[in-house]
């Protein structure tokens, strides 16, 4: 920056939010809260990228407000898609993956000249940055952005730049949020860091900020358009505003710093791990790249556990995963070994706490998923590094031998070995290895990498990659404008289904094969919207609802005969099954549709009843109640980080997903058991109410974070029990559920737990099958009353173990002497290899067998397995062997698959573990091979 302006007063992010939102309060806008970095109900998007995600729906017509007016500063991400900052992280001073919008919206009210007076009038006297270090861009064609600028704000010429084409392809100062939806021109506002930034006379605002004196603040957005995905726009329903004014920005200008990474939103994370390293400001300015990196991708972590998503291999979660990764790599490259991450998200929640105060409710469960993940990664570079050398020794290099820390590649010889493109793709792909750590680890043992061959394999791999996921999104696309067109045409659909499992419809739309027709006929599968329907579609867990529609031959007899007889209504006049229902979705908005298979003729005008498979329902909404009263019992036994992560309401069975860190006890899961049996037997109402989104939340209903919700919410209420923000259906009273039992709990990926569980029929059926099976156990055993099986059992084991001790004991009828499996050993390239495998008394009863027959047969391979339930394979190899490149790991590794196992160990001595106790024989077999292998390729 050049010297500080006397006439701009520095404010702090907290103040710059607080001025903003009062600031358009005032004129009549709605506060509207922060959505989630998580986009409800949005397919085509991964993350919440811009201000406009939670209004898309109100800026194109689907969903209507309260207001018309609407100021908001909205937690964003972007790391992939159109809009992808991920790679420029940390080397410019204003790319980010999380930051922070600014935004105020008009829904039909104000437009272009409001939008722009604001703007001007908030920078420059709230603000108060000067007007002469103002400029704007407008696009091309806006003559009417112009003249307010021109005639109104009062800008000179030289400060005022047009730019873009459309048509020619040149997008500048016209915004688009994906490849379809809302766009329209735009006029951005930039500011003048000085002259002394300027590369020449043609250094001009611009949108792609060619020009370092120019820095673009504000985007003020005029929504006219909706993308189509055959290229076309057509008007909007309404014209609207939409601007975008990034906080990290502004507070770069208005605190006079050169960086984003300046600012006070940055600058107590930095601090922080110069404390943990003990670096002066030189030595910060020097690894200020990666110093930029750590605070970025800190505030990403942080904030996206907060909402809820966790690191995992696919989705959102891989997008952390790769976050958490590149921050790791940056903290090592900066000397830090240990784990840093979990401060580092400490200070994110300090600094952010005042804007965001959800976040220190969450910040024991943020610490420890970022803990945990930061550990499993430096794992992985682990295992990585190992594999690195791997391909070294291939190469002629033997790590550790000759290696020189801290050599630079750029220092390597010409003639230096390169390890190939495709082994760095692999490492990279595979284990998650950074190419950059293997680049340096390289040139530390003298191999340059072919980083031409590694971006090759992976432009593949992307190529591949987004080949898939464009024309997925091209599909997507086309399916989402043909059932918009639908619902613009006919309307939200009325959903009848909280009152009854039947009713009479009118066809308003068919579609087959995404085409829509006026009449079907024959059979196959179809979709059917209806204009009432009392189908739930799939949402908020619960699956959709199946039945099917049949013709109608007196619609209003019909009607009056309906309410009357559920299951039957109007039976007698009503024609054959036209149509049965498979699935109910709603793939956009509030629009129902039915999916399922033709049996006959159907045609867009005609009535048909619709009926709910009542038995079905019945038993999805037994589980739903049921999962509403887990949810409540979990979190009493176990606290409230344990959370919904996720759920599946289904006829059969209900599933549940929450984050924690270790398997419940058996005890806690008799607890939640006993609790949610208690409220069912107390058959407590369960009350359903409408309320404003705040009114609930203050009542502590459970909202979660993957569920879009409107300003009225539907609550539903367990008296006294739990409540919980749903749109499902549900039990008229908890006992109604009947039967509980929860039937499974497992890990399903890091940090994550999944709770099955039963209710109702399918609870009786356990039940009867289960005492059913004691009762065979109990024959089985010879015990009379089931009540003294577990004694009878236990009276068994003991008399098994005395007898297997008896048998071991014994003269030949225990563990075979060791100078007889000494002298049976096969000999192996020449070199003795003594296997066996028995149940030992255990892994140090059969550790000192094994050193006993070590006595009896010198030098060679010794491979012993233990049996039992996990099986134990132990390797011991004599030194001149170790010396002739026979390694015990290696044996280890060799035999691990035969017992789906995992191990490791010394080159003379090694174990592993598995879980499938009768590959034991074919684990000593591959020793064997592997000791063949072995010395045949170093003859």
């Amino acid at each position: 920056m050049p010297d500080r302006d006397p006439r701009i007063v520095a404010l702090s992010s907290d103040e710059i939010r607080r001025r903003f939102l009062a600031f358009f309060e005032a004129r009549g806008h709605t506060v509207v809260p922060s959505a989630s970095l998580v986009p409800a109900g949005d397919q085509t998007l991964l993350f919440t990228n811009s201000g406009m995600v939670q209004f898309k729906d109100v800026l194109t017509g689907r969903e209507t407000r309260s207001y018309r007016r609407a100021v908001d500063v909205q937690r964003c991400l972007r790391v992939a898609g159109k809009h992808n900052d991920f790679e420029e992280v940390g080397r410019t001073p204003r790319h980010h993956t999380f930051f922070e919008m600014l935004g105020n919206w008009s829904f039909g009210d104000y437009f272009k000249r409001e939008a722009i007076h604001w703007a001007w009038q908030l920078l420059t006297e709230e603000y108060g940055i000067p007007a002469d270090r103002l400029a704007a861009t407008v696009y091309r064609d806006d003559e009417e952005a112009l003249a307010v600028w021109r005639d109104e704000i009062g800008l000179p010429p030289e400060r005022i730049a047009r730019w873009g084409n459309v048509e020619a392809g040149d997008e500048k100062n016209f915004w688009r949020m994906a490849e379809t939806g809302p766009c329209g021109p735009c006029s951005e506002i930039h500011f003048d860091r000085g002259l002394e930034f300027s590369e020449g006379p043609e250094c001009v605002p611009d949108h792609s900020e060619s020009c370092p004196r120019w820095l673009e603040i504000w985007n003020l957005v005029f929504m006219e358009f909706d993308q189509q995905p055959d290229g076309q726009r057509v008007p909007l329903p309404f014209r609207s505003v939409d601007t975008g004014m990034g906080l990290e920005r502004l507070a770069s200008v208005v605190q006079q710093v050169a960086s984003n990474y300046d600012t006070d939103v940055f600058t107590p994370i930095h601090a922080r791990m110069r404390e943990l390293l003990g670096h002066d400001p030189d030595a910060f300015e020097a690894e200020r790249f990666s110093y930029q990196v750590i605070a970025d991708h800190s505030r990403a972590a942080t904030f996206l556990v907060a909402d809820g998503v966790l690191p995992s291999n696919e989705g959102r979660g891989y997008v952390l995963r790769r976050i958490i990764r590149r921050a790791v790599r940056h903290g090592r490259l900066l000397g830090r070994t240990e784990p840093f991450l979990d401060e580092t998200a400490r200070v994110v929640v300090e600094v952010m706490r005042g804007a965001y105060p959800f976040l220190v409710g969450q910040q024991d469960r943020i610490v420890e998923v970022v803990r945990r993940e930061e550990g499993q990664f430096a794992r992985t570079l682990d295992a990585g590094t190992g594999q690195l050398e791997e391909a070294l020794t291939a190469l002629g290099v033997h790590p550790p031998e000759g290696r020189v820390v801290g050599r630079r590649p750029e220092s390597l010889p010409a003639g230096a070995p390169v390890l190939e493109g495709g082994v760095a793709f692999r490492l990279h792909d595979t284990f998650g290895f950074p190419v950059d750590l293997t680049v340096e680890l390289a040139a530390e043992y003298g191999v340059a990498v072919d980083r031409a061959g590694f971006e090759e394999a992976l432009a593949e791999q992307r190529a591949r990659s987004r080949a898939g996921a464009k024309g997925e999104l091209s599909r997507l696309a086309q399916q989402t404008s043909l059932y918009e067109g639908i619902l613009r045409r006919a309307g939200e659909p009325v959903f009848l289904g909280y009152e009854t499992t039947e009713a009479v419809g009118r066809v308003v739309a068919i579609v087959r094969d995404g085409t829509e027709y006026g009449e079907l006929s024959g059979d196959g599968s179809a979709e059917i919207v209806l204009d009432r329907t009392p189908f739930y579609a799939e949402g908020g867990g619960q699956v959709g609802d199946q039945g099917e529609f049949r013709a109608v031959a007196d619609e209003q007899a019909v009607l009056d005969e309906a309410p009357h007889a559920e299951g039957s209504a109007g039976s007698a006049r009503t024609g054959p099954v036209v149509f049965v229902v498979e699935d109910t979705q709603k793939p956009v908005g509030r629009l129902v549709v039915h999916r399922g298979r033709l049996h006959g003729s159907v045609r867009v005008g005609q009535s048909l009843l619709a009926v709910v498979d009542a038995r079905r329902r019945a038993s999805i909404m037994r589980n739903h109640t049921a999962t509403h009263l887990l949810h409540r019992a979990l979190r009493n036994v176990v606290g409230p980080a344990a959370h919904q992560a996720g759920s599946l309401v289904a006829p059969d069975y209900l599933r549940f997903d929450f984050p924690f860190d270790r398997p419940l006890s058996p005890a806690e899961i008799r607890a939640i058991e006993d609790q949610v049996r208690a409220v069912i037997r107390e058959d407590r109402p369960v009350d359903v109410a409408y309320m404003p989104m705040a009114e609930a939340v203050a009542l502590g209903a459970d909202a979660f974070f993957d569920e879009k919700y409107g300003e009225v919410v539907r609550t539903v209420t367990v008296r006294d029990f739990s409540r919980e923000l749903c749109g499902g259906t549900h039990c008229r009273a908890t006992g109604q559920i009947g039967g509980f039992f929860v039937t499974g709990e497992r890990s399903i990926g890091s940090g994550v737990r999944r709770i099955e569980a039963i209710t109702g029929e399918a609870a009786d059926r356990l039940v009867s099958e289960r005492f059913a099976l004691l009762q065979q156990v109990s024959a089985a055993l010879g015990a009379q009353d089931p009540a003294q099986a577990p004694a009878r059992a236990a009276e068994l084991q003991a008399r098994a173990k005395e007898l297997e001790r008896r048998l071991r004991a014994g003269e030949g009828g225990g563990l075979p002497r060791v100078r007889e499996v000494a002298d049976q050993a096969a000999r192996v390239a020449g070199v003795p290899v003594a296997t066996y495998a028995g149940t030992f008394d255990g892994q140090e009863a059969m550790k000192r067998w094994a050193r006993e027959l070590r006595g009896a047969l010198g030098n060679g391979v010794i491979a012993v397995g233990l049996e039992e339930d996990q099986p134990v394979l132990f390797v011991t190899v004599s030194e001149d062997l170790v010396a002739r490149g026979v390694s015990a790991a290696e044996l280890v590794r060799a035999g691990l698959e035969p017992i789906d196992g995992r191990g490791g160990g010394r080159p003379e001595m090694a174990q592993g573990r598995g879980t499938r106790r009768g590959g034991l024989p074919e684990a000593l077999r591959r020793v064997r091979a592997a000791v063949a292998s072995t010395l045949d390729g170093s003859a």
